[in-house]
Parts: C-alpha cells; sequence; structure tokens
C-alpha cells in the first residue's frame, strides 16, 4: 500500500476524532482523488502550494474489496506471485474512472494504532454528493465488513440494505459462476520486446498509466492483454531520484516536481501509448491523452531536455521537441534557470547574416565575405570531415590531405561547386573557443560554427547524407551544436542506410594526383603537351600573388604553378635567405583582387612557354575575362614589353592607356612625357653601372654557375664555425638521434671531418640524404648518422646564409658535355677557392647575371674564356651594354680566326647549330 506523508491536506480540518461517534459531529475535508489503489483504498492530495502537496490514503470504512494481484519481490525468490481475487480488478477499475482526478470530500471515522485511516468518501464538495461505498454495494464490487459492526448505526445499516439488494439481484460478486472471468492474466515480463513493438506498427496502444517513477519513466498497463511494461518517454529525459547506497533517493533539482507534473496529468489515467523502440528491456514511447502529448508538455514547462540518442525514434518528428526545449531555454524557467545561449553575447547582425562564398578551406570550412568587405572563416556546425582511420603509414610530411585523406576531394569539390562565388545565408551556432595543444590534439584556433543554407538547402546535412562528413556526438548537457542537429543526424543515417560516400563497402576513390610545380624535369615534358591542348580547363587552387596560380588540371589530374604573361604585376612579400623581403607597393592589392576573381573557379588556360624553375607562362581566362587584361584595368599591373608578340597585345594596350591617365595605384607617379622630350629619354639611355666588390668563390656548378662568400663578412662567419665547432665538441651530437626533414637546416660532418650548417634538400632514405652546404654552395649525399641539430645559437636568423649563387654575364654555355666540361676545368682552375671582384650586371629568375675580374689582374673572367674560344658571347641588346657587347663580340671572332677550342673547325653555327642546341 501507499504511504501516506505526514501532514494534512491545505483544505483539511483539524485532526480527526479517533472515536467512532455520529458521522455528522466528524470535520469534513476535502482533496483531490490521486490514485485507486483497490477497490476500497485511495490516494487523496491536497492543492499544491509551491511543490508538490501533501498527500493521504483513505481506506473506505465497513466494506471489503478483493486483493489485487502481486508480484514477488526481487530480494524474495522463495515467495509465490499472487493472482488477483476474483472481482477485486473491476473493484479497483470503477473507483478510478469515477473518482481519478475529482475533488471528494471525506471523513475520517478512526485511525489504527499503525495510522491506517478509515472513512467516508463522497464525490464533490459536500455529504450530499455520491457516497463512493454505497455506489461499489449497490454494484456488487464490495463485500460489507459485518463483523465490524456493533450497535445501530443508520449509516451501516444502510449498507448491509444495499449489499442485500444487490445479491438478490445476482450483481457482480453475487451472481453465478465465481467470478474467474475478473482475474487478469498478467504478464510482468515480454520475451522479445523488440518483437513486441515491432508488430504494434507504431499503432496507439491502450493503457493505463499505473505508476511514474519521474517526470519522463512511468509503468504501464497495456490494454488488452495485461501486459506490465516501464515505458521511457521517447526523446526526453527528466531530472531524477538518485539511489544512494544505503537505498535513500536523492532527487536531482526539479525532480519531484516533474514527477507530480506528470502524475497529476498521467497516474491511473487513459491513455494511448506508441511503441516506438527498445533500450535494455525499456520500451520507449509518446503517451497521449486527450489533452495533450506529455513529452512535448514537459519540455515546454522547463521539466526536461532533449536527449539525441532516443529524440531520432520520436515518431512526431523532433523539431517540436527542440522547439519546446529552446522557448523553455528563451524563458530560463526550472531547470534552464541559469541558462546562458552559446551566442548569447553576439549581436543579431552576427548571428545571421548573408555573405558570399570566397574559399572552401577544407570539407567543414569556408572563407566568406561578407558585406562591410571583411572576410570571415566560418565552419559547419557539428559536423567532422573526413580523416585517416587507424595507422597512418604515411609520412605525415608527405601527407597531401586534399587528396590523400578517402573521400576529403569529394567533400571539398561538392562544396565548391556548390557555393564558390554565390551568396549563403548563415546561422552562427556557436563559438568554439580556441584549445591549447595536449600530447594528442594539435592547437586549434577559434572557431565560428555555423549552419550555412543555399536557396533553403542545409549545406551541412547535404554534405552529411552523400556521406561526405559525420555528425559529431555531444555530452548530453553539451549545447554547443547545430541548431538543426537532429536533421544532420538523420542525414547520417540515411547516409549508412544507403552505403553513401565514407559509409560505403565500395574500393575507396584514390587520387593520384602529380604535383609538377617546380619540378622543371617534368615541367619540359609537359609543355609540348600543354601549348598543343590550347586553351585547357583548371581549377585555381591557390594564389601565391597578383600573377602567379597554383593550377589542378582535371583532365591531366596533375598540379602545375602559372604565371600570368604579357603584364608586369607587383611582387609579393617572399621568405628569403636573408629574411623576409618587402613587397611592391599594391601587391597586396593585386593578390586580393586576383583571390576574389579566380580562386577556386574554374578556369581555361592557354600555356605559352616555361621559366627555368619549371613555371608554366600564359594566358587565363574566366567567364570571357582575360585575367592579365582585367589587372592591367585596374591599374594594377603593367603591360610588360614581352606581349607584343601575343595576340592579346591590343586588348592590353587598349585598357593600359586609359589606366595610366587615371594615375591610380601603380601609375600613381605616371608623368605623361611630351613627344620630343621621350626621343631624348631614348638616346640618354641609362649607362652600365660598375661597383666591384671583393668576393670570395667557394663552389662552380656544373652548369658554370658559382658561389661566393662576401669578403667583408667573412671574419663573421670565421667566428661563428669556430664557437660552433668548439660547442659541438662538447655536446657532440647522437648518432642517429636527428630525423632530417626536406627543407631543414642541420649540421653535417664533411669528409674533412668538421662540422658545418647545411640544408636537407632531399631524403632518399636514411643512408643518402642530399645537403646543400649553405655557407659554402657544395651539395654532397650522406648518411643521417652524419647530420644533426643545427643549434639555435648558429641559426641562419644569427648569421645568414654565407653562399650566394651567381652566373657569368654575356656568355652562353656550350651544351655539347665535353665542350661544357673544358670551360668549366678552366673556370675551376682559374678562380675556384680564390677572392675576386664580382660586379652585378642585371637580375635573372633564379640568381643573378655579373661580370668577375681576378683581383690582382682586374683582368675579365668572363672575357678570358671568349677570348680562348671555350664559350660563345651572349649578345644582349639592351643599349646601354653595347659597349661591352662589342668588346666580348671582337674576343669571339678573335679566338675563332685563331680556331681555338669550340672553333676549331670553323664556325660550325651556320649548318648544325640546331643539333648542337646553339642560338645564335
Amino acid at each position: 500500500t501507499h504511504r501516506s506523508e505526514p501532514g494534512t491536506m491545505a483544505t483539511a480540518a483539524a485532526n480527526p476524532s479517533q472515536t467512532q461517534s455520529a458521522a455528522p459531529a466528524l470535520p469534513l475535508q476535502r482533496g483531490i482523488v490521486k490514485l485507486a489503489l483497490s477497490g476500497s483504498a485511495i490516494i487523496v492530495r491536497g492543492q499544491p502550494r509551491g511543490g508538490p502537496p501533501p498527500e493521504r490514503q483513505i481506506n473506505l470504512s465497513n466494506i471489503r474489496s478483493g486483493a489485487l494481484a502481486r508480484r514477488v519481490a526481487p530480494n524474495q525468490p522463495e515467495a509465490k506471485e499472487t493472482p488477483d481475487e476474483p472481482w477485486a480488478w473491476p473493484a479497483r477499475e470503477f473507483l478510478r474512472k469515477k473518482l481519478i482526478g475529482k475533488e471528494v470530500c471525506f471523513t475520517v471515522e478512526y485511525k489504527t494504532p499503525q495510522g491506517r485511516e478509515y472513512g467516508m468518501v463522497y464525490l464533490g464538495k459536500d455529504t450530499t454528493g455520491e457516497n463512493i461505498a454505497e455506489s461499489l454495494l449497490t454494484e456488487g464490487l464490495v463485500a460489507v465488513r459485518r463483523e465490524g459492526i456493533r450497535g445501530a448505526n443508520p449509516e451501516q445499516t444502510r449498507l448491509c440494505e444495499l449489499e442485500d439488494q444487490a445479491k438478490a439481484a445476482k450483481k457482480g460478486m453475487w451472481g453465478e459462476g465465481g467470478g474467474s472471468h475478473t482475474i487478469r492474466d498478467l504478464k510482468y515480463t515480454i520475451e522479445n520486446p523488440r518483437h513486441f513493438v515491432d508488430s504494434n506498427h507504431q499503432k496507439p496502444v491502450n493503457a493505463v498509466i499505473e505508476h511514474v517513477r519521474d517526470g519522463s519513466v512511468v509503468r504501464a498497463l497495456l490494454l488488452p492483454d495485461y501486459y506490465l511494461v516501464t515505458v521511457m518517454l521517447s526523446g526526453v529525459k527528466c531530472p531524477t531520484f538518485k539511489r544512494e547506497a544505503d537505498g535513500a533517493e536523492t532527487p536531482e533539482p526539479f525532480a519531484a516536481e516533474a514527477k507530480f507534473f506528470t502524475e497529476s496529468r498521467l497516474l491511473q489515467r487513459d491513455v494511448q501509448i506508441i511503441l516506438e523502440s527498445v533500450q535494455n528491456q525499456v520500451i520507449l514511447g509518446t503517451i497521449l491523452h486527450p489533452n495533450g502529448n506529455i513529452t512535448e508538455l514537459l519540455l515546454r514547462e522547463g521539466f526536461a531536455r532533449c536527449v539525441d540518442w532516443s529524440i531520432a525514434v520520436y515518431t512526431q518528428g523532433p523539431e517540436k521537441l527542440r522547439a519546446g526545449e529552446r522557448s523553455a531555454k528563451e524563458r530560463k524557467i526550472r531547470i534552464w534557470k541559469d541558462y546562458v545561449a552559446p551566442t548569447a553575447n553576439m549581436d543579431q547582425k552576427d548571428k545571421h547574416f548573408v555573405a558570399k562564398v570566397m574559399q572552401i578551406v577544407n570539407a567543414d570550412a569556408m572563407v566568406v565575405k561578407l558585406n562591410s568587405g571583411e572576410q570571415k572563416t566560418i565552419h559547419l556546425s557539428s559536423i567532422r570531415p573526413p580523416r585517416l582511420e587507424g595507422e597512418v603509414n604515411q609520412d605525415r610530411r608527405k601527407l597531401r590531405p586534399l587528396y590523400d585523406i578517402p573521400y576529403m576531394f569529394e567533400a571539398r569539390e561538392f562544396l565548391r561547386k556548390k557555393l564558390i562565388g554565390k551568396k549563403v545565408n548563415v546561422t552562427v551556432d556557436y563559438i568554439r573557443q580556441a584549445t591549447p595543444s595536449t600530447n594528442v590534439t594539435p592547437a586549434f584556433p577559434e572557431r565560428t560554427c555555423s549552419t550555412v543554407t543555399i536557396g533553403g538547402i542545409n549545406i551541412a546535412e547535404a554534405l552529411v547524407s552523400k556521406g561526405l562528413a559525420t555528425v559529431i556526438r555531444y555530452r548530453q548537457d553539451d549545447d554547443q551544436r547545430s541548431s538543426h542537429y537532429d536533421e544532420l543526424l538523420a542525414a547520417e543515417a540515411r547516409a549508412i542506410k544507403n552505403a553513401k560516400g565514407l559509409h560505403s563497402k565500395k574500393e575507396v576513390p584514390i587520387h593520384r594526383v602529380a604535383d609538377i610545380s617546380g619540378d622543371t624535369q617534368k615541367a619540359k615534358q609537359f609543355l609540348p603537351f600543354l601549348q598543343r591542348a590550347g586553351r585547357s580547363e583548371a581549377v585555381v587552387e591557390y594564389v601565391f600573388s597578383g600573377s602567379r596560380l597554383k593550377l589542378y588540371m582535371p583532365k591531366e589530374t596533375c598540379l602545375i604553378t602559372f604565371l600570368l604573361a604579357g603584364i608586369e604585376c607587383p611582387r609579393g612579400s617572399r621568405n628569403t635567405p636573408a629574411g623576409i623581403q618587402e613587397g611592391e607597393p599594391f601587391s597586396e592589392d593585386a593578390t586580393q583582387f586576383t583571390k576574389e576573381l579566380v580562386l577556386q573557379r574554374e578556369v581555361e588556360v592557354e600555356v605559352e612557354s616555361m621559366d627555368k624553375a619549371g613555371n608554366f607562362i600564359g594566358w587565363l581566362h574566366i567567364d570571357g575575362v582575360n585575367l592579365s587584361v582585367a589587372l592591367v584595368e585596374i591599374s594594377l599591373s603593367k603591360v610588360h614589353f614581352t606581349a607584343e608578340r601575343s595576340p592579346y597585345f591590343k586588348a592590353l594596350q587598349s585598357v593600359e592607356e586609359p589606366a595610366k591617365l587615371k594615375r591610380e595605384k601603380v601609375w600613381s607617379n605616371y608623368e605623361e612625357q611630351p613627344a620630343e622630350e621621350a626621343v631624348l629619354q631614348i638616346a640618354e639611355e641609362k649607362e652600365r653601372t660598375t661597383n666591384y666588390k671583393p668576393v670570395f668563390v667557394t663552389e662552380i656548378t656544373d652548369e658554370l654557375h658559382f658561389y661566393v662568400q662576401d669578403v667583408e663578412t667573412g671574419t663573421q662567419l670565421e667566428k661563428l664555425m669556430e664557437s660552433m665547432r668548439s660547442e659541438i665538441a662538447a655536446h657532440p651530437p647522437i648518432e642517429g638521434s636527428y630525423t632530417p626533414r626536406r627543407g631543414d637546416y642541420c649540421i653535417a660532418k664533411f669528409i674533412d671531418g668538421e662540422w658545418y650548417r647545411a640544408r636537407v634538400e632531399k631524403v632518399e632514405s636514411p643512408a643518402k640524404v642530399h645537403v646543400f652546404y649553405i655557407d659554402y654552395g657544395n651539395k654532397e649525399c650522406v648518411a643521417s648518422t652524419r647530420l644533426g641539430v643545427l643549434p639555435p645559437a648558429f641559426s641562419i636568423r644569427v648569421l645568414p646564409v654565407q653562399a650566394t649563387e651567381y652566373t657569368f654575364a654575356y656568355i652562353q654555355v656550350p651544351q655539347d658535355e665535353d665542350a661544357k666540361a673544358d670551360a668549366i676545368d678552366s673556370i675551376v682552375r682559374d678562380i675556384q677557392n680564390t677572392q675576386c671582384l664580382l660586379n652585378v650586371e642585371f637580375g635573372g629568375p633564379s640568381c643573378s647575371f655579373v661580370t668577375l675580374q681576378f683581383s690582382d689582374s682586374k683582368d675579365d673572367v668572363g672575357l678570358g674564356l671568349v677570348k680562348e674560344g671555350l664559350v660563345m658571347v651572349d649578345a644582349r641588346k639592351e643599349k646601354h651594354l653595347q659597349k661591352v657587347i662589342t668588346e666580348y663580340l671582337n674576343a669571339q671572332e678573335a679566338a675563332k680566326s685563331a680556331r681555338l677550342n669550340l672553333w676549331r673547325y670553323g664556325d660550325f653555327r651556320a649548318d648544325d647549330a640546331d643539333e648542337f642546341g646553339y642560338r645564335r
């Protein structure tokens, strides 16, 4: 039986007398019926005042009803289950249907020493209402306790009369047949709950709620088969009563209030339940009552929170549940009283905005441009891009995530094709704080996580439904998640079911993309192919500067570096061995312009040629616009003289003239020249400048380039080497402790047994590491055991790289291997490891062109090679160089006449220049 709580009803009078005096003298008390315990006992409650109300059990005086079935307690295995006594259930149901939730008045006639209270109960506000005991007797559902009747009490006499009438009419228990048909076949367990739930096909099942454990868990009697089951409300959870080790229960905040909320609406009410799923023998379902859906009410009133693991089975769609929870959070009621929204501190304009997509960063992030012109990186809420599972066998440094992580390329392409250059709606869901790095995870900067939609389509949901991203799972109380989290989960479930993308059992798509940028050999082989192709399709993967791009060629599946032809664009800042080189004015503007126009767009390119570094040069078109022309038109580039031979020269000229007159950006200092002055200026062409400085030649390469050290800083290098070697001697590197990586600065032990500063050029294997000695210019292939970490005190920040590469101006190196070897031998003999004087004549793509003089005789070294017939002259056309060119050509004629070396068979260039690879 139910233990009554201490305390009287709010509407009750003082304590009832325990005498059995006449009924009218007993005080009348009122309450609301909460529960019918049996055919002769009820629980009555008062009105709630700031919490669940007091309640007490009232047993009907002078009558006896049958006992209801009892289940064996788990701690008494030897006890037997007892079934219903005949007519016990109909009596209980009679009371339940008549009284639950109704107001009654009652008198307490006497109280046993154990505290059980017996009395009369009337329906309504006073004793003129229906007398419940009399109604039960009239129906033949209970019997009078005649042994307890002493004396001639008129009420008791009336009870006996009613029982006699029922007997005479053979009503209820007085009928023939013993009442076995009124005994329920109760079932406390279900053999296969999953099958049981599925067999109901989510059709509503009639039921009576028998007990409320907490706001979202009840015991229900399913009709008509009398299954007694525990039902947990799908999609929500209320605060619970935590059971301690000693058996005591500790309620979580609002647990009692949530329980009363559900109890006062559902306990012993006729309901319908949609059985939706099963979790550990517990049935998940939705309880429908004529007055509404308790799941949604609990959420709206702040008594429950949504739970992800079961919201998916809620048949009426999770939107209503999330909306109910959202409304309670906004009103900060009950369990949400201290709630702070993830975007509470944000302005409305920062929470919802329209922006243009500029770049897809990877499969879950993008750069967007706001109306203000500001650019911002946005992450898609609650999704995780494809990632490498299990052991990563590949070298992390060689890993190219876009091509090497399965489905990353497909995910990026899906977003790129759908979004680049388009306007999208952004709703910020939460800001993920920056996290420092740990042993396991790298550091993450702060992220703005948002739902991005275009044309009403949620991009994250589309990505997940194609199996190109997965949904992040959260702790239950973690509110930092997508505002459309349930749709994401549903999309993922569809993708798994249809084996899409990451969930597919098929072979993972592999992208073998060759990176040709900077690989001169491969670029040379590829050049004629691209030249013949005319216009080729490409996707701009990266913008280095206004005129230098990295392109992906989808047909050829390769990456190339592409330089715009025909223009001179301001150069951006660059990292050089000597430090950061400042960018030219307007280089940032040019880069930004190119980025906005072409980054990650599909373009067409025409390749014309390539430079020495393996970069292709040509024209790029996007939507009919030639990018070179566009840059000139907005004064961010000038036309280069090389454009004169191209079909686009007229177009370039026609936009350059008006740009000059505007005097903006690169033309801001432009002075229009009168015609006569222009003629004069050509006459006063700039002179060749000479400024010879002393250098020490350390290395000569097979291409007749050479490395020199500046004599003025030579003492600094000597000091650095001395102190570096003494430090290494004091703390020698442990053999094999250093793992070389391409591009790293390190120390290397040369064959002379001394340590020098070096840079790793290539790692073939631990036994074969190609290094470049940065202060001397020579290269060597060594085992990694001869390498060590470069101590910070001797880094290139302390003393920049000392060996600078140059090549000879005004001469052409023979391509014939023997002839080239002769020239190199002569140079090595003359100048290697000697001091010379150097003058920079003009710049080149990879190094400057110079003339060298012997420091004693001041003779020109290059001119000496020409005189000996070891090399030919490169007859440049610039006017200010003609004087020196003439000197070189005269020396060449003299060598030819004397038939020296190259010229020993006369002037071979007339007929077989192509064969020898010379150009006149």
